[in-house]
């Protein structure tokens, strides 16, 4: 593989950017870890919950950390330009169309048909790094047993019980560090 330039890095994000409107992450999978192949299905899993536990839009910290690891901060800059200006015109664009036609049934209806879509992507993409993450499993394993308990209990905080994610997050992070540690311990 060629390493990316920042040129490419700006034009793959800003792909990413204007496919994925109302959800990027889907397209950023798919782009990363299939398409130009930066990233496989784990590193991509990897800097997602990196990501998370980071401030900001999940999709911007995974960029600035897939454009800093091939071109640097110049390659950090692009990624994130290229998720930001095609965007930032197009919401503009919107928010006067919504001003003057956001009550029409049909404007509506549309945005009720784009919100199934985007859920649909993103349970898929989220299977996919489920299946990633199991791949190799080998359920005697106690590791692989604790990734799946902690994705039980993350979709039942959730999904579920409707708990907001920093809480989640806060309850689980600990206890799946502290879990990983526990385990390796036990089997290093």
């Amino acid at each position: 593989m060629n390493t990316p330039t920042p040129t490419t890095i700006f034009l793959v994000f800003s792909k990413l950017a204007l496919m994925g409107f109302g959800g990027v992450m889907p397209f950023a999978y798919r782009a990363l870890v299939e398409q130009q192949k930066w990233l496989t299905a784990e590193e991509f899993a990897h800097y997602l919950a990196l990501s998370q536990m980071l401030p900001g839009p999940s999709i911007c910290n995974v960029s600035l950390m897939v454009g800093n690891r091939y071109a640097g901060v110049a390659g950090a800059l692009a990624a994130v330009g290229g998720l930001i200006v095609g965007p930032f015109f197009i919401v503009i664009g919107l928010g006067i169309l919504y001003q003057q036609f956001g009550e029409l049934p049909l404007f509506r209806n549309a945005i009720s048909g784009m919100a199934a879509v985007a859920s649909g992507l993103i349970l898929a993409t989220a299977l996919k790094m489920a299946k990633s993450l199991f791949a190799k499993a080998d359920w005697r394993d106690r590791r692989y047993r604790l990734k799946a308990a902690l994705l039980a209990l993350a979709f039942v905080g959730l999904g579920v019980l409707q708990w907001k994610l920093v809480v989640v997050f806060c309850l689980l992070a600990p206890l799946g560090t502290a879990a990983a540690y526990l385990i390796g311990e036990k089997n290093g």
